[in-house]
């Protein structure tokens, strides 16, 4: 494995760079200011072999593991790897893609070992493999969904029971949809609920941007597109949520609901998947009482940030924002796409004018079309992993 020293975070430019500098030190009562963390670089591989992530401990040694693909690495030291499945293990990301687009971790049959969730390329199957445990060799390969459609299928919570499940689409029926995680030991059945009509915006096979939150304020967890949202219903398993159409920007990647402006409306944001840009959409009323919408841009300065984060890097209790490059995304014909691929992580500073102060973490890597973003090391700040087609890096957050 390749390490390298701390990455110290640069800055962009900025017109509201100094002031933003002197808001964030106002408003950080606990953690740290975003010119205080600091990343080492691992690189674990600098083979194509998958543009998801995910971590968890896999062999139960109390060490968090990475996840790439048909590969786990082995943690602390990262130096044993394992196969999990016999596929080709790698690709070349200058003609084409891979099989694993997204990747999660879950214990799914409750047998006290992490199993591994595979999402394969737009339109195909969702895999989910089982731990062998003890005894070793390959793990056993199940189908989640024989077809799944948008760019970022979603691992979250739909039905609150505490364990995550598959939010999509269907190709064939054009449906937005999601399967329930088995919830009983021994049970590896994914039962599949529709939420929308069929003909639904966002379901075709490269449909792009797909998020789960609370937009209107009930306590529920909406499906968020970028043509609108599908509004929770009291039971989540019942069909067909009701629709409401909104225009929240374009093509983008994974979308995450937050009040931005703490007017008390949530909004969203998102990021573009194959351009320049990144937003918020204000959620607001009119005179009438009527929900409007208006789009903010966040920072036009980087492109095919097709993997989004919200998350708490400096632990000031402010959510930021992790993303970066998909490194030759449409093998270098998107625009920016030569650029340097940087992976970089936006602080946000609240406020009447809410804004994000830039931090770039490293700028030869990128991120793919998933990030892992939590504690991989145990010192209670939230790591950072990622797979593309430059290979598979860990960003371990160093303790001041």
């Amino acid at each position: 494995m390749i390490k390298t020293g701390k990455i110290a975070p640069l800055y962009l430019g900025c017109v509201l760079l100094v002031c933003a500098m002197t808001a964030c030190k106002v408003q950080h009562r606990q953690g740290v200011s975003g010119e205080e963390v600091k990343f080492t670089k691992t690189t674990l591989t600098t083979e194509f072999i998958s543009e998801g992530v995910a971590v968890g401990d896999v062999n139960n040694d109390g060490a968090v593991d990475i996840i790439a693909g048909a590969r786990w690495f082995e943690g602390p030291d990262w130096e044993r790897v394992h196969d999990i499945y016999p596929e080709p293990q790698k690709f070349d990301g200058t003609t084409g893609y891979s099989n694993s687009m997204l990747n999660f971790t879950i214990d799914v049959d409750q047998d006290g070992r992490m199993d591994y969730i595979r999402v394969d390329f737009p339109g195909k199957e969702i895999w989910w493999y089982q731990n062998p445990g003890d005894t070793g060799g390959y793990w056993q390969r199940h189908v989640i969904t024989e077809a799944a459609a948008n760019e970022s299928p979603a691992f979250v919570d739909i039905d609150g029971d505490g364990r995550p499940d598959i939010l999509c689409a269907d190709p064939n029926t054009k449906e937005m949809v999601w399967f329930r995680c088995p919830d009983e030991k021994g049970n590896i059945e994914w039962i599949r609920h529709v939420i929308s009509e069929r003909g639904a915006p966002g379901t075709d096979v490269f449909s792009h941007g797909l998020g789960f939150g609370d937009v209107n304020g009930d306590g529920r967890g909406d499906v968020v597109s970028m043509h609108g949202w599908w509004e929770a219903p009291a039971d989540p398993k019942q069909l067909h949520w009701t629709f409401h159409e909104a225009d929240l920007g374009e093509d983008c990647a994974q979308i995450h609901v937050m009040d931005v402006n703490g007017d008390g409306y949530p909004d969203v944001i998102s990021s573009s998947a194959h351009r320049f840009g990144m937003w918020w959409h204000e959620q607001g009323r009119d005179e009438e009482g009527n929900t409007t919408w208006h789009t903010h841009e966040i920072t036009g300065d980087f492109s095919q940030t097709h993997a989004l984060s919200l998350v708490d890097i400096n632990g000031d209790g402010n959510l930021d924002l992790v993303s970066g490059m998909r490194y030759f995304a449409h093998m270098g014909n998107d625009p920016g796409e030569l650029n340097d691929p940087v992976i970089f992580w936006l602080e946000f500073v609240p406020g009447e004018t809410p804004i994000w102060i830039p931090h770039i973490i490293d700028n030869a890597s990128g991120v793919g079309v998933d990030n892992a973003v939590q504690d991989i090391n145990g010192n209670g700040l939230l790591d950072i992993a990622i797979a593309n087609k430059k290979g598979v890096f860990y960003f371990e957050r160093v303790a001041r």
